[in-house]
């Protein structure tokens, strides 16, 4: 019979191939490290936030309802100036030519062209010196009228005025006529306004007799011209109640049904 021995190795041997096995991964580390990747993180508020506007995205606002509206108190609107507003701040002051001069060009400035204004304008000598805020009717036309007694004789045409007061109102017209007592004298004074007074008929009265002084307003004034029921022909003044002031403090010119008039254009 055959005898078979068994071979340990020894345990110095062992360890020392351990070591050799152990030795060269480590070696391959060496020849190639590894690169670490930088991992920033997000800060956690900014996660938050996102959340936060997808929330408020997908969450519908409340609609408000009527009590809670009610309850509210309601906006305050800014009111806008009037004309009266404007002039009750601005002190009265005289008319003169260069104010209606004005207002003859913005009347015309998109109905006439250039150098049909410039034949509008009017020259300062046909002008009489205006009233400084000083003077009644009465006194003011005695001022700018001295033969005033003289011209109204010498007046012989009916359907015609010498002397022509514009004013802005009905009221304001019978107002002008009553202080015209110290002045006119003889003379005879007309009314010429709409207010409860047909146009024929005062077309009739004016060709009936002579009248002297007619006062009235624009548009009467300018649809009497229009069916040649007022004549201008004998027509010397002519006289523009610029100054005075309604109980809006509106003078003539700042009333748009009368300072659009083609008699003050």
């Amino acid at each position: 019979m055959r005898k078979f021995s068994l071979c340990f190795p020894d345990a110095s041997e062992v360890e020392e191939e351990e070591t050799e096995q152990k030795k060269k991964p480590a070696e391959k580390t060496k020849t190639k490290p590894e690169k670490r990747k930088i991992v920033t993180e997000k800060p956690a508020k900014a996660k938050k936030k996102k959340n936060n506007e997808q929330n408020e995205q997908t969450i519908p606002p409340r609609k408000e309802t009527r009590d809670e509206k009610s309850a509210k108190p309601p906006k305050k609107r800014k009111k806008k100036k009037t004309i009266t507003d404007v002039l009750a701040t601005s002190e009265p002051k005289p008319g003169c030519p260069a104010d209606l001069q004005d207002l003859v060009t913005q009347y015309f400035k998109d109905k006439r062209s250039v150098i049909e204004q410039e034949e509008l304008k009017v020259q300062d000598s046909f002008f009489l010196s205006s009233n400084d805020l000083t003077h009644t009717l009465s006194s003011y036309l005695k001022q700018i009228a001295p033969k005033w007694a003289k011209i109204q004789k010498q007046h012989t045409e009916k359907s015609s005025v010498v002397l022509l007061v514009v004013c802005s109102s009905a009221l304001r017209t019978i107002e002008l006529i009553k202080q015209l007592t110290s002045f006119k004298g003889e003379a005879k004074a007309v009314k010429l306004f709409a207010k409860h007074i047909k146009i024929e008929e005062q077309v009739k009265l004016l060709q009936k007799g002579i009248s002297h002084i007619g006062v009235g307003t624009p548009g009467r004034i300018s649809a009497l011209i229009e069916r040649e029921g007022l004549s201008l022909q004998a027509l010397r003044y002519l006289v523009l109640d610029w100054n005075w002031r309604d109980q809006k403090l509106r003078r003539i010119v700042d009333i748009p049904e009368v300072s659009y008039c083609p008699l003050l254009g």
